[in-house]
């Protein structure tokens, strides 16, 4: 019986071309200014600092943009420039320069399943706080009372096992009472591993019958029973 649900954002419950042709392209661009207006920002200097480490860098303010810059051109999933990028957005949204893209059938079957008591959780690449950004600001409102906890890359790597093992601790159930949500192959095969359910979202084009994970087109396609 499912009692939990973790999914994922891009490609699931957003399309992949906000966030790689809105959001992304935006950090990119204001990311250098906002670095070096907010050094001196307790949470940001430890951010560079972290850049700088992973980066096997002495700390230096323009080298971490020059490698935050180029972890976004490599699409890094990368801990500290995830957190920077969740702030620049935050600011983005508070300024009105774009509001979150949702799939309607996401937004409706989230809400039935919340209205039903199964518990929601988000698990993905990008920051907690980038996740809370994008579904606080849709076009529906502020869905974030939906959710009972955000997952990112401080629990581990989407396509580690140990990632989703962590997460059914944290959600206190056992994996076969929880069902993860993804368009991305490996990530499914290491929550399966883990025990989880697992549901293939293939949103530009047509389930495969004999996928090794059971493919939906969208949301309305799931069945929970």
């Amino acid at each position: 019986m499912i009692k939990a649900i973790v999914t994922d954002i891009e490609g699931t419950t957003s399309s992949l071309s906000f966030v790689k042709d809105v959001l992304f392209p935006y950090a990119r661009a204001k990311l250098p200014e906002f670095v070096r207006q907010h050094s001196n920002n307790a949470s940001v200097k430890l951010l560079l600092a972290d850049t700088c480490r992973e980066a096997g860098i002495e700390f230096d303010i323009e080298a971490a943009i020059a490698a935050l810059i180029r972890w976004i051109d490599e699409d890094k999933k990368i801990t500290p420039l995830k957190a920077l990028q969740g702030l620049i957005w935050k600011a983005g949204y508070d300024l009105g320069d774009f509001k979150s893209h949702l799939y309607p059938d996401a937004i409706a079957n989230l809400k039935a399943w919340h209205n039903q008591g199964i518990a929601l959780y988000v698990y993905s690449s990008g920051s907690v706080l980038a996740q809370k950004l994008l579904f606080s600001h849709t076009g529906d409102g502020d869905l974030t009372p939906l959710f009972s906890g955000f997952f990112d890359t401080n629990i581990g790597g989407k396509k580690e096992i140990d990632s989703y093992r962590k997460i059914a601790e944290e959600i206190a159930l056992p994996a076969n009472n929880i069902l993860f949500l993804s368009d991305i192959k490996e990530e499914l095969d290491a929550a399966n591993s883990a025990g989880f359910h697992t549901i293939w979202l293939t949103r530009d084009h047509e389930p495969d019958v004999n996928a090794e994970h059971f493919q939906v087109n969208d949301f309305n396609d799931i069945k929970l029973n």
